[in-house]
């Protein structure tokens, strides 16, 4: 049976990241899979506002992760509901991915995050709901992603926030990641078209994704493929960030705590077994971060008067 891939550009219309995107998902094409493609920007997306009522329904178990929001980000959704991988595109903006690329993530995050999904789903069933009434089932199905970066700048540290940004989009689904590229000094090029080496490792890329649903076992699936292994041994990303005493530190995706050391005039990060497993794009860190806010949210009426408190505020520069 073969798989489905979606590809998602968030760049130009016939650019240099739809065409990579494009060039991997021919890959996955020409290994059996059946794939899909989405320029996002084609799309109507409007921002998250931040009414939590997507996991408020799933926590109260009233929901099922919808968002009241209208617009076509339902395509999204279940192109992503469908799909057995994701590749995902952008190009650089200000040193991180666009604009577009954040609003599509916030809108995915909270309301498809698979710790609350799986919750609500498993409360329901034993409940007997009715299955509309749920989290969409094909939410739990495993599946790998590939992440693309496309930047102009000839120097790849003003790429510096995209990849780890990127991982936004497959955290909360718990998507695995297998390979991520980025490509810097496009300006050097007039199309990505022109840059054999560039359209040689999209081609990689497509074929990494391939041989990934095609594996046999979980472990053979999730393993990484990419061509950098990274500081963190989890992400494969090489952005740290230094506690604010400075005795150690964090991968700022994964969320987890390593010991910083220079072997040989080479700085490296040591992560032991239990803090690669709680980081946050595994289960266990995930489920973490879900348990945290169902146990600490505040609901309404802890301040008995808010409602004047805020009267000068709503009166002030309106």
């Amino acid at each position: 049976m073969s798989k489905k891939v979606l590809g998602l550009s968030f760049g130009r219309k016939f650019g240099n990241t739809e065409v990579m995107v494009k060039t991997a998902l021919m890959e996955c094409e020409k290994a059996g899979d059946e794939v899909q493609f989405i320029r996002v920007d084609d799309l109507d997306i409007k921002i998250c506002t931040g009414c939590i009522s997507c996991v408020v329904g799933m926590v109260s178990g009233r929901g099922k992760g919808g968002c009241p929001i209208k617009d076509d980000f339902h395509i999204i959704d279940e192109a992503l509901m469908e799909c057995d991988a994701v590749i995902v595109g952008s190009p650089t903006y200000v040193l991180s991915p666009t604009g577009r690329f954040k609003t599509v993530c916030d809108r995915i995050g909270p309301s498809h995050d698979i710790t609350f999904r799986k919750a609500a789903f498993q409360e329901g069933i034993a409940k007997n709901m009715p299955l509309d009434k749920l989290p969409d089932e094909r939410t739990f199905k495993p599946r790998v992603g590939a992440l693309v970066s496309v930047g102009g700048a000839m120097t790849q540290n003003w790429l510096s926030f995209m990849l780890p940004t990127m991982y936004e989009f497959t955290m909360s689904m718990g998507i695995d990641v297998i390979d991520f590229h980025e490509y810097f000094g496009a300006m050097a090029h007039e199309h990505v078209l022109g840059n054999e080496k560039e359209m040689e490792r999209m081609k990689q890329l497509g074929q990494n994704i391939a041989a990934a649903l095609a594996s046999q076992s979980d472990a053979e699936r999730t393993k990484w493929r990419g061509e950098q292994d990274g500081v963190c041994p989890v992400c494969h990303c090489n952005m740290l960030t230094v506690s604010q005493d400075r005795t150690f530190v964090e991968c700022p995706v994964c969320g987890i705590r390593g010991e910083l050391s220079i072997t040989d005039g080479k700085i490296d990060a040591a992560f032991s077994e239990e803090e690669q497993n709680r980081s946050r794009l595994r289960w266990e860190g995930k489920l973490e971060h879900s348990t945290e806010i169902k146990t600490c949210a505040v609901g309404p009426g802890q301040i008995k008067d808010l409602k004047e408190l805020l009267a000068p505020y709503k009166e002030y520069l309106k």
